[in-house]
């Protein structure tokens, strides 16, 4: 079978690696620069639903088992490449500084305490008593043990060293144009220098840059997908000082083994402009500052920015596209591609190979999205 990925981000290698590590040898990657130099090493490497999520439905469930497929997934890809992903499974403390913050962790604590997850409220002097560097400000907490974090950057490296070992064939600085057609099914794509590449299945995981890919059938469409930018800034200390990740209304803190600590994320609808502006590293370090004063003596070590990939409804596209034989997408994981992209490429792959649908690709299936992905 020739299989051929589209995207060269974490949605796009897992989903390669996963066909490879299951006797695929046919397996083809295109990225339209290197392998893993977009959004996914952008990112914070947060897994984290259990802060981020208000209510408990099916995209909160769907993150929660993605989170807890991370522990095995994690061990695999270090024992594969060799190179560690630092899965740090220290916890994260939500903070609330004042009433209305209180009343919204409470709601959150309330829901989450019925459900039956792990979930700890905490008073304002239990909070500085597990990380004593967050503002005196702080009015109590909420700490999640099993929302964790990954050095999302090893994890690419890691990606990429394990698909060479697996020999898949992978072409960097090679945008794909457009899909090819033959009646109902899709048998290749033309990249940007006009080269065909026949295929006997796709696997679209092209993030932000979906929507820019044409196709040479009348009436077929790729689900839209928009680029929403987000901005964000590390600061390096002597050692780590911070244990777990910090989350709040005002932003997040990423504390990283070798003692950097990122400090995120702006949500901007800019199209495909990328780079870091004043405003926003500013607004980045106001809002640290007021998590940990200590920051605010500090210049940041290093700013970037990444395009997260936004569909119509905020809700993944992962699974066989409507209309077309041999066509898949993994793409529109929004602020959870590393959580995410794991877990969904078991189920895609699984699906092709297996024949075992997951009730997830029914719920974040493209076809769900048909009606108003044009309004994205």
């Amino acid at each position: 079978m020739r299989v051929l990925v589209i995207g060269g981000g974490i949605a796009g290698l897992t989903i390669a690696r996963e066909f490879l590590r299951r006797g695929v040898t046919g397996v083809s990657v295109f990225e339209k620069g290197a392998l893993g130099s977009e959004a996914s090493s952008a990112a914070a490497g947060m897994l984290a639903p259990q802060a981020e999520s208000d209510a408990d439905d099916a995209f909160f469930r769907f993150c929660c088992v993605a989170r807890d497929f991370y522990v095995g997934f994690a061990e695999e890809i270090e024992n594969e490449s060799g190179i560690g992903v630092e899965l740090d499974l220290e916890g994260t403390l939500y903070a609330a500084f004042g009433e209305s913050d209180l009343r919204e962790l409470r709601q959150r604590y309330e829901w989450q305490r019925a459900a039956g997850l792990p979930i700890e409220r905490l008073t304002a002097v239990e909070t500085l008593e597990l990380e004593p560097l967050i503002s005196s400000d702080v009015t109590g907490s909420l700490f999640f043990p099993n929302d964790w974090q990954v050095e999302n950057r090893q994890l690419m490296k890691a990606l990429s060293k394990s698909l060479r070992l697996y020999n898949a064939t992978i072409y960097e600085d090679t945008p794909v144009r457009a899909l090819v057609f033959e009646r109902n099914s899709v048998r290749g794509v033309r990249t940007r220098n006009g080269e065909l590449h026949e295929a006997d299945l796709i696997v679209i995981a092209t993030g932000a840059w979906t929507s820019l890919i044409e196709a040479d059938r009348a009436g077929f469409a790729i689900p839209a997908v928009k680029p929403v930018r987000g901005q964000m800034i590390s600061y390096c200390t002597p050692k780590r000082n911070l244990r777990r990740v910090i989350y709040s209304h005002r932003g997040y803190l990423v504390p990283r083994s070798d003692g950097r600590i990122l400090a995120g994320a702006t949500v901007e609808d800019t199209g495909f402009e990328k780079g870091v502006t004043a405003e926003g590293v500013s607004s980045l370090k106001k809002n640290a500052g007021e998590i940990v004063p200590q920051l605010r003596e500090m210049e940041s070590s290093e700013q970037w920015s990444g395009l997260r990939p936004f569909a119509s409804d905020g809700l993944p596209l992962i699974g066989d596209v409507p209309g077309c034989e041999a066509l898949y997408i993994s793409t529109g994981h929004y602020r959870n591609g590393i959580l995410l992209a794991p877990l969904t490429a078991g189920l895609i792959v699984e699906s092709i190979l297996g024949g075992e649908r997951s009730e997830y690709l029914d719920c974040f299936g493209p076809n769900r999205a048909s009606s108003s992905a044009a309004k994205a």
